[in-house]
C-alpha cells in the first residue's frame, strides 16, 4: 500500500509447496559427444501442514497487469486507450487476490476489454503445473571427469540471447552437482533459468551435515554489483534510466526474458541492493542468514547434498501520464511482490548410505594411508639406526 511517496509492504507466510519431486524426462544418452540430455518436468502441490494458512488466503498485491501496461506499450496514443479500459474494467494500481490466484492464474477483467488477442490469465508462475523446463544436455564425464554434470546446451543453445558478451553465455552446472573434487579456492558457476543466467558461489565454510563434511559456498554480493563496483557485470545492465546510469545494485532486470514483462529478481528484502531501490519500499527487513542463497557441496563427489535458493520477484511500476491510476505516482517503483526460499537436504537413510559407501570408505583410506606412512617412517627410522650403528662397528 501507498505511505505517502513511499510503498508500504507486509511480509506473510510461509505458504509451502512440495516441487521438483518429479523426476528427469526424455532422458537420452549420446554416446558420440559423451552427454546425456533430459527434460526437468514442473509441479508444485500445496504442503498444508508447513503453511500459515491457505491457497484461499486473500492479499492485497500491485495490480500486476495495469503495472506493466505502461512499461510494455510505451505509445502515448495506446496508453490513453489502455487508459480506458483500465477504467472501464474498475480496475486500480493494486488488488486483492487469492494466493492460488496470485501464483497459478487469474482472468484479469482489463485485459479481458483489450480488443485484439492477448492473453488475459495473468499469474506469477503461469503457467507451470504441466511445462518443463529444458532441454539440457549434460556432460557425462566419462572423457573427462572434469566435464561431468557441466551444461553443454540449454533449449539447443549454448547462449540464452538475453544479455551481451560474456554475460549470455551458459555456464557450469544446474546447481545440483558439481565435477569430483570441489576445492575450497573454486568459483562454482552455474546457471538457473529462474534467474535467466548464468551465476557463481564462492567458498564461505566447512559445515559438518548429518556426519558428513561438506563445503557451503554462497552467492557473494560482488555478484549483485553494479558495473561501478564490479566491472565484470557491465553487460547485465541493460538500460540507464532504472539503474541510474547503471549504478544501482541488488536487482537484475529479467524482462527480455519474460516477453517484456518489467520483472526485476533480487535477493529477499532487498539484500545487497542499493539504497535508492529499497529506500522508497517500507517493511524491509533484510539479513544474510535468511535470505542469502547457498550450497553445501560434498567435495569429493561434487554432490549438492543441502542447499537454500531464495530469491524475490519484483515488478516495476512508473508514472504515467495517460494512465489514471498511475499518475500519482512521484517515482520509478521496483516493488517486492513474494519471495522464495526453496530449500532441500540429503535425507537421513540416503545420509546413512552415503556416510558408509563413501564417506566411511573415504576415511578408511586416509586411516590406512596413515598407517602405511606411520610403517614407512617407522621402517625408514629402524634402518638408519642399523646403518649408523653397522658405521659405527666399521669406524672402530
Amino acid at each position: 500500500m501507498m505511505n505517502s511517496s513511499n510503498i508500504q509492504v507486509k511480509q506473510r507466510g510461509p505458504y509451502t509447496y512440495r516441487v521438483r519431486f518429479l523426476a528427469k524426462e526424455n532422458v537420452t544418452q549420446d554416446p558420440e559427444d559423451n552427454t546425456v540430455s533430459f527434460l526437468q518436468p514442473n509441479g508444485a502441490i500445496f504442503e498444508p501442514s508447513l503453511s500459515v494458512g491457505t491457497e484461499a488466503d486473500n492479499f492485497t498485491v500491485l495490480n500486476l497487469a495495469v503495472a506493466a501496461a505502461s512499461h510494455i506499450y510505451q505509445n502515448p496514443f495506446v496508453q490513453v486507450v489502455l487508459n480506458s479500459l483500465i477504467n472501464k474494467s474498475k480496475s486500480s494500481m493494486f488488488q486483492v487476490r487469492t494466493l492460488r490466484e496470485l501464483l497459478w492464474g487469474y482472468r484479469d477483467p482489463f485485459l479481458s476489454l483489450v480488443p485484439y488477442p492477448v492473453t488475459t490469465t495473468v499469474g506469477l508462475f503461469y503457467p507451470y503445473n504441466n511445462t518443463a523446463d529444458g532441454v539440457y544436455k549434460v556432460f557425462n564425464g566419462k572423457d573427462n571427469i572434469n566435464k561431468v554434470a557441466i551444461i553443454d546446451t540449454y533449449k539447443g543453445k549454448r547462449n540464452l540471447s538475453y544479455w551481451e558478451s560474456y554475460c549470455d553465455m551458459i555456464n557450469g552446472t544446474d546447481a545440483a552437482s558439481f565435477p569430483p573434487f570441489v576445492e575450497k579456492s573454486q568459483v562454482l558457476q552455474f546457471f538457473s533459468s529462474d534467474i535467466c543466467r548464468s551465476i557463481y558461489a564462492v567458498f564461505e565454510s566447512e559445515v559438518n551435515l548429518k556426519g558428513i563434511p561438506v563445503y557451503r559456498f554462497v552467492l557473494p554480493p560482488k555478484a549483485f554489483a553494479s558495473p561501478v563496483q564490479n566491472p565484470d557485470n557491465y553487460c547485465f545492465c541493460t538500460e540507464k534510466i532504472i539503474s541510474k546510469n547503471c549504478t544501482s545494485y541488488g536487482v537484475l532486470d529479467i524482462s527480455k526474458c519474460k516477453e517484456g514483462r518489467p520483472v526485476y529478481i533480487s535477493l529477499p528484502h532487498f539484500l545487497y541492493a542499493s539504497p535508492d531501490v529499497s529506500e522508497p519500499i517500507d517493511g524491509l527487513n533484510p539479513n544474510e542468514e535468511e535470505h542469502r542463497t547457498y550450497l553445501d557441496i560434498e567435495p569429493i563427489t561434487g554432490f549438492t547434498l543441502q542447499f537454500a535458493k531464495r530469491l524475490q520477484v519484483n515488478l516495476l511500476v512508473k508514472p504515467s501520464k495517460k494512465i489514471q491510476v498511475l499518475k500519482r505516482l512521484k517515482r520509478n517503483y521496483i516493488v517486492p511482490i513474494l519471495w522464495l526460499n526453496e530449500t532441500g537436504t540429503i535425507g537421513d537413510e540416503k545420509a546413512n548410505v552415503f556416510r558408509s559407501q563413501v564417506t566411511g570408505k573415504i576415511n578408511l583410506l586416509g586411516l590406512i594411508e596413515m598407517i602405511l606412512l606411520s610403517v614407512g617412517v617407522v621402517m625408514f627410522v629402524a634402518f638408519m639406526i642399523s646403518y649408523c650403528a653397522c658405521r659405527s662397528k666399521t669406524i672402530k
